[in-house]
């Protein structure tokens, strides 16, 4: 008989970090999973708390102590969940993949692409599962937009228009600045990489399209705004794909009136589609010849795998939690299917995977490599 439940461990997350209890509770949500080891913080009373506050069976000093211990035991953790700042993605991850253990990580997946194409190339090399968490493409609404686009159901994409503004860092912009502490790392080069915004955002934009559309990007042309601090807080993106269709993209933050609003549209040669974040339960139709249309999670029209991923009845709405949790619901299923010997179908594997984070880490380095040449197009 094979297992019943996997056993996972995590690299970050203390027990007051808010991306950690994200990933925490997404994985409660399907009870398939244990918490069973952990490096929480570099700060050993904060780790020990941590352990204890989570019930954590092992704890270690280090994620180096911790992928060598794991990997040699029996009962070793099957997958980790890295939640720590940017600039450990790589090494952390590189790490656990050396063991043989399975591995979740934040985006962005590391700071160069050489690093990305590398952890790709580790993990194909040792037969692994690499997760990177763009939390959108875990929505039932998302995925059913997918659906209608591989369907030919707007024919041939032609145009994207997709933005994603937020408010949090206007104070950067006036005398104030007591919204930059909220950031913390971010504005740090040496933690954050080469981009905030871009980085942050920014990457959430190229993801979900390429998720619905199943387009590449063949190259961008981007304007960045710095407003004088050392990193990015606003960009404006041409982007052309690989199949000829143009598109724009802009991530801010420091767009009043916007909290957390990222939208996209897809136009095609027999229709149109356009989801809002804000508004995650509905998404627009337009088709050729035909009134508009609204489909709404849950209801009969919803079928495909955002039928498979609805966890409550309509009108009760669904978010970000469980938009999380569809991600690791299929992270952890494939996991668990491939420690039985069973083959993986490319349902199972409808998660944002490594390859996704490589494109992720091209996309931000070309937009910035873009900005400082005066938006001259720069190719992926």
């Amino acid at each position: 008989m094979g297992k019943d439940f996997i056993r996972y461990g995590m690299v970050g997350g203390s027990a007051d970090a808010f991306i950690g209890t994200v990933h925490r509770v997404a994985n409660r949500f399907d009870e398939r999973t244990r918490l069973t080891a952990g490096c929480f913080s570099r700060d050993e009373e904060k780790n020990r708390a941590s352990g204890a506050a989570f019930g954590t069976e092992r704890l270690y000093a280090s994620f180096q102590e911790m992928a060598e211990a794991e990997g040699r035991r029996e009962d070793g953790i099957d997958f980790v969940s890295i939640v720590t700042p940017n600039v450990s993605h790589y090494e952390v991850a590189k790490a656990f993949l050396a063991q043989g253990i399975n591995v979740v990580c934040e985006k962005p997946l590391c700071f160069t692409v050489q690093q990305a194409e590398e952890l790709a190339a580790l993990s194909r090399e040792k037969d692994l599962l690499f997760g990177v968490t763009y939390t959108y493409m875990g929505y039932p609404m998302v995925k059913f937009a997918r659906q209608l686009v591989r369907e030919g159901k707007i024919g041939r994409v032609i145009n994207v228009s997709a933005e994603y503004p937020q408010e949090w860092l206007i104070d950067l912009l006036g005398e104030a600045s007591s919204t930059a502490q909220l950031s913390g790392w971010r504005f740090n080069p040496k933690v954050a990489g080469i981009s905030n915004c871009v980085g942050d955002i920014g990457t959430h934009i190229e993801n979900v399209v390429a998720y619905v559309t199943g387009l590449k990007i063949k190259r961008v042309a981007a304007a960045v705004d710095y407003f004088g601090q050392e990193l990015d807080l606003n960009a404006n993106i041409l982007v052309e794909y690989d199949n000829g269709a143009k598109g724009n993209y802009w991530c801010s933050q420091v767009s009043m009136g916007h909290y957390n609003d990222l939208v996209f549209r897809v136009f095609g040669t027999e229709g149109s589609l356009e989801w809002h974040q804000e508004d995650p339960e509905r998404l627009k139709v337009c088709l050729k010849g035909q009134p508009m249309q609204y489909y709404y999670r849950g209801t009969g029209d919803i079928y495909g795998a955002a039928q498979a991923c609805q966890r409550i009845p309509s009108g009760h709405v669904e978010g970000f939690h469980a938009a999380f949790a569809n991600i690791y619901r299929a992270y952890s299923g494939a996991v668990l299917k491939k420690s039985r010997g069973e083959a993986l179908t490319e349902a199972d594997l409808d998660f944002p995977t490594v390859e996704d984070g490589v494109e992720g880490v091209k996309f931000i380095n070309a937009v910035v490599a873009s900005g400082k040449k005066d938006a001259a197009w720069v190719a992926l």
